[in-house]
């Protein structure tokens, strides 16, 4: 039985359990700390034999060796072969949408010279080695593999390796069939936070990357965040999020459909509705009731519905627009008349969708856009994944005599200004016969 909570912002007591609702994030990592704490440094230090125990114990794999738990490129390519054609072409369909997202995302390097034939630039280069992490526990997840490879191998990243559990074995061939168009260079079924703890540090057999990218549990967002600064990762992420803002000119069947493909993802997940009308709401809900019960993962969904989603009205979009921005949701759905005059008002979100023709699920699978996206109000300050995750870029300096003497008279102020006497002597050196 679904038991949502609803809200009004006519309320007197709204603005206390708006605040409430919201900074009522699932704990989750805390919980774990200790054990992920283990489990990294056992990599760390014991390298290939701590992670063969792990992977034995949490996956029950009876590998003699890590180098066992690499997926061969000849068995990866056979995977192509046995999905089936109609899944083969949604992989490729997929595959090529987000390839040519990504080429428009690449950084390019630069030059600019000024009047005193002084140049400075940028340089941009890729990461030579990711790590890309990809759930693969309850479920299989081919488009996180489209979604993390792809970006990297179109940013020129010279080896991407991957991670996916394998439980008893068992791999789904689409997720090694999505590994091959990829342009995945290695697969591992390793999983949990010794993936990551073997991405971070290296073992005999598997390679140390500069950066971790991917979706995982609790475990794994907190072995990201401990091994951080060893080595890089793109974000935290926190459980999947949706919120759809409705008008009343929206199917209310779709939406309510809309909010079930989020809430199905976990327990913890947030499907959010603001709209302007009650009655538009009493339907939405009047559809979840009558279609819950014919999805596989309805206890997933009345759990995460009752837990973590909210319906919110509103008097207007733009009150609308200020809650979502203090929302900051991972998905934004703008079910409404106007939906680019609405986009107009939104600052904070990783990925906003325009009109009811425009499901977040396409987001998830093909559209283009990549779905590795900011959850727990993060994208306040942060982006969704894309090719500019795995480049970095160097600062170039060239100057010219001239130009040095111009440059190293302000710097030497500067430098005098802040008691740095050798910075100082080394400016003036470019412009005086001899430094004092």
């Amino acid at each position: 039985m679904l038991d949502i909570t609803r809200l009004h912002t006519r309320d007197a007591d709204f603005p206390a359990h708006f605040e409430s609702w919201l900074g009522s994030t699932p704990a989750g990592e805390q919980d774990v700390r200790q054990s992920v704490a283990e489990i990294v440094e056992a990599v760390r230090t014991r390298g290939d034999a701590a992670l063969l125990e792990f992977t034995r114990h949490h996956d029950h794999i009876s590998a003699a060796c890590v180098s066992d738990l690499e997926v061969t490129q000849a068995k990866v390519h056979e995977a192509l072969q046995i999905i089936g054609d109609e899944q083969r072409e949604a992989l490729e369909t997929a595959a090529s949408r987000i390839r040519d997202y990504a080429k428009r995302q690449r950084l390019q390097s630069w030059t600019m010279q000024d009047e005193y034939g002084n140049e400075v630039g940028q340089k941009v280069t890729a990461l030579q080695k990711v790590g890309v992490y990809v759930p693969g526990g309850t479920a299989a997840y081919p488009s996180s593999v489209l979604m993390n490879v792809i970006p990297a191998k179109v940013a020129g990243v010279e080896s991407v390796c991957v991670a996916v559990p394998a439980p008893h074995n068992h791999l789904n061939p689409m997720v090694l069939a999505a590994g091959a168009i990829a342009g995945a260079d290695r697969i591992f079924t390793i999983g949990g936070a010794q993936a990551i703890a073997a991405f971070a540090y290296g073992t005999h057999t598997i390679p140390k990357v500069d950066k971790i990218v991917g979706p995982g549990n609790a475990y794994v967002a907190c072995a990201k965040r401990m091994v951080y600064g060893q080595v890089g990762i793109d974000m935290i992420a926190g459980p999947s999020e949706v919120l759809v803002i409705c008008d009343g000119h929206a199917d209310a069947e779709w939406v309510a459909m809309d909010l079930f493909s989020q809430a199905e993802h976990d327990p913890q997940a947030r499907a959010m509705l603001i709209a302007t009308e009650e009655t538009f709401m009493d339907q939405v809900l009047k559809h979840m009731h009558k279609q819950l019960d014919q999805l596989e993962r309805a206890e997933t969904i009345t759990r995460s519905m009752n837990g973590s989603g909210v319906f919110i009205q509103v008097d207007n979009l733009d009150e609308a627009a200020e809650l979502s921005n203090r929302i900051a949701p991972e998905h934004l759905a703008l079910c409404v008349s106007e939906p680019h005059a609405l986009l107009e008002k939104i600052s904070n979100a990783g990925a906003v969708f325009l009109g009811q023709d425009s499901p977040e699920v396409l987001g998830d699978y093909c559209a283009g856009p990549n779905h590795v996206l900011p959850t727990s109000a993060t994208a306040r300050y942060s982006s969704p994944l894309g090719v500019y995750d795995f480049q970095k870029r160097t600062s170039v300096v060239n100057c010219s005599r001239e130009g040095a003497k111009k440059l190293g008279k302000v710097a030497a102020v500067l430098a005098h200004s802040e008691g740095l006497s050798a910075h100082a002597r080394s400016a003036e050196y470019r412009y005086k016969q001899t430094a004092i």
